[in-house]
């Protein structure tokens, strides 16, 4: 078989019961049950949330989004081979270990494949909780052209490139784009204070004042399990993006949980350990690839510049990679989500066909 007919590109197109359209994103697809199928699910599988919540099949892809596009390789590899399995099995690692040292629950209720969660609806928080440990990526490019004030934290000089930060700093910035709040730019991805987050709870969808305490305490607790995990691999979790909602248990009452996925290679960059102490940035996370993208394009303000979007557009949907590019970052993924986890990321000869077969036969969600 073809190692492209494994890779799972397209995930919107499932047959799954659903009076909705689908949600597609960047690498998930979500489709929202009907209510009948939702009730029904909750009761059979005994799921911990009050009987008229809204249920979802969420459906991971292999496709690779890098500075906001989608890329694509050639022989029409149009994702990376065991990336969707190996990011879900990495989240499913970390919320189970959060939910052991009692941190708070995520939206999953259910892994029917290593493709696919069936979660439940959150209201999410409006803000990309970002944890930093070390000085690199975009906050080094603004340190280095004289910035010292990031979301309302004060650096000092003298910071070295990849060096470790005086302490863990969270670095907020928003998520999707937020109207009508004072000192707030109307773009997605703008950095934030926690004045501004205090100021405006409720338009960030906090349920109270308190909220924000126990959010800024959940980022920090979940990126220190994760940090100690992999310190005990060689690995060093650089910085990382959480994302935080609300959800309803069986009583009825709103808890506040993880959502997304937490501490993988898409939304972390993780490094190598011994070679860091060598003086040596080795990437174990989609990093690595954003830097290859950087240097294989003779321009690259073209990838950085969001003023030049349109080009970028053009720039990923008019180039295909080398397959041996796409390979290379399977390797990443496959490797570091076997490290995590301790057992094997197999590939699926045709895993839509698995993830139908199984949503029909146990779940009854396909006619």
């Amino acid at each position: 078989m073809n190692l492209a007919d494994k890779v799972l590109a397209v995930n919107n197109d499932l047959p799954i019961r659903t009076d909705l359209p689908v949600h597609s994103g960047k690498v998930r697809s979500v489709y929202w049950l009907r209510d009948e199928d939702s009730r029904r699910l909750i009761k059979e599988k005994s799921y911990d949330v009050p009987l008229d919540t809204p249920l979802a099949i969420m459906v991971i892809s292999d496709r690779i989004s890098a500075f906001d596009c989608i890329w694509r390789g050639e022989g029409g590899m149009n994702g990376v081979p065991g990336k969707g399995a190996a990011l879900n099995a990495i989240s499913n690692h970390w919320f189970k270990l959060f939910k052991e040292r009692h941190l708070a629950d995520s939206h999953i209720l259910d892994i029917p494949h290593p493709f696919v969660w069936i979660v439940q609806k959150a209201k999410p928080v409006m803000i990309e909780a970002i944890c930093r440990q070390y000085i690199t990526g975009s906050m080094w490019r603004a340190y280095e052209k004289g910035a010292r004030e990031f979301c309302g934290i004060k650096l000092p000089d003298g910071l070295k490139k990849d060096s470790k930060l005086p302490k863990l700093l969270q670095t907020p910035s928003t998520k999707g784009i937020l109207k009508g709040i004072p000192g707030v730019p109307e773009a997605d991805d703008v950095n934030i204070t926690r004045q501004n987050i205090e100021e405006n709870f409720d338009a960030f969808n906090f349920k109270s004042l308190e909220d924000i305490t126990l959010y800024e305490k959940l980022l920090t607790e979940g990126f220190d399990v994760i940090s100690e995990a992999l310190a005990k691999i060689d690995q060093i979790f650089v910085d990382t993006k959480f994302e935080f909602g609300y959800v309803k248990d069986r009583q009825g009452h709103d808890k506040l949980i993880y959502m997304d996925e937490v501490g993988t290679p898409d939304s972390s960059r993780i490094w190598d350990a011994k070679a860091y102490a060598k003086g040596k940035v080795v990437e174990n996370s989609k990093e690595g690839f954003r830097q290859l993208l950087l240097h294989h394009f003779p321009d690259p303000d073209i990838l950085l510049n969001k003023s030049r979007m349109s080009e970028r557009v053009a720039l990923a949907r008019d180039n295909v990679l080398p397959a041996e590019v796409l390979m290379e970052v399977s390797k990443t993924y496959i490797d570091i989500a076997e490290k995590i986890t301790g057992e094997k990321i197999v590939l699926s000869d045709n895993p839509k066909a698995e993830v139908i077969e199984i949503l029909k036969e146990q779940y009854q969600l396909i006619d």
